[in-house]
């Protein structure tokens, strides 16, 4: 399956990202076949408020990295929905201009209720799309709010979008997306106060203390809807990815990422064992002991911890 998806075949790659969301038992093997061969995609966050136009910039985004000879995948992160508990597949319906490409793969994964912006299964799935000969892979995530920024942890370079009527700079500061962003997007650029927002952004962003040698985020307008100014936005992720190379900082973020990947998949196995502890009688105990005032949790905590 590994090798049909190098091969550029869709079904495969799908299939592959199926077992990473249902978890399945292959998990393990697939991911030590897939290794090999990641590590090669440039990956693009793309993040903002809800109603900003993710959507629609990322599709353009796709077509103009298509103009380039590009074979790009797309992540996007959908909310769950509260009947099904699948993803919405809104994002399908606005990239219908690429459903026949086959160098553009797209997929919309559910959220599940994950917090942070993500599916929790999305740093396995954009491994899938390296290793599967991507040369971008774009994750859009569920609409940004105060925070869903995990985003910024798991792309080399993080777009954020905003538009005119969606709060001020104060606001996008409580957001939290001030301290994320590598590009700066106020999309809907031909609407009134388009001006008023970047001047907004700029501002907020003067008061960060950069080094000379940091990275200065830039921030260009869209329209989404027409591509204007798209071109720019494309230039943008390019001279950040040469900064961050000439800079190290590509290896930097990279290194910080499997890390909490690393991370992540310990602390879930120990959660696991944890709930096979929970119905013993032994978890009881402590919980009696806390209680009783004879014990306090932290040294509960150790002796659960010892006796895994």
């Amino acid at each position: 399956m590994v090798e049909r998806a190098r091969a550029g075949d869709a079904r495969a790659v799908a299939r592959l990202i199926s077992l990473v969301e249902d978890a399945s038992p292959l998990l393990r093997e697939v991911t030590s076949k897939l290794v090999p061969h990641a590590g090669n995609a440039q990956i693009v966050g793309i993040t903002g408020s809800p109603g900003v136009g993710k959507s629609t910039s990322t599709s353009v985004l796709v077509g103009a990295m298509r103009k380039s000879g590009k074979r790009v995948g797309v992540l996007a992160v959908d909310p769950s929905s509260p009947f099904s508990g699948g993803a919405l597949l809104g994002d399908r319906v606005r990239m219908q201009d690429h459903a026949n490409d086959p160098e553009v793969y797209i997929r919309s994964m559910s959220s599940r209720g994950h917090l942070g912006g993500l599916s929790w299964a999305t740093p396995q799935a954009v491994r899938v799309l390296d290793a599967a000969g991507c040369d971008v892979v774009l994750v859009e995530t569920v609409g940004v709010g105060q925070s869903e920024v995990e985003v910024a942890g798991l792309a080399d370079t993080t777009l954020v979008l905003l538009a005119p009527g969606m709060g001020d700079g104060i606001q996008a500061a409580k957001a939290g997306i001030l301290e994320i962003g590598d590009i700066y997007v106020v999309n809907k650029a031909d609407r009134d106060g388009a001006a008023q927002v970047a001047r907004d952004l700029r501002a907020m962003l003067l008061l960060a203390e950069r080094a000379e040698s940091d990275w200065r985020p830039p921030i260009h307008k869209t329209v989404a809807q027409t591509g204007d100014g798209v071109d720019d936005v494309v230039a943008a992720i390019d001279e950040h990815r040469g900064w961050m190379q000439s800079s190290g900082e590509l290896e930097v973020r990279r290194r910080r990422r499997a890390r909490d990947e690393i991370e992540s998949i310990a602390v879930t196995a120990l959660r696991a064992r944890l709930g096979d502890l929970h119905g013993r009688a032994e978890l009881d105990a402590l919980a009696d002991g806390v209680l009783r005032g004879e014990t306090d949790p932290y040294a509960a905590a150790d002796k659960l911890i010892a006796a895994l």
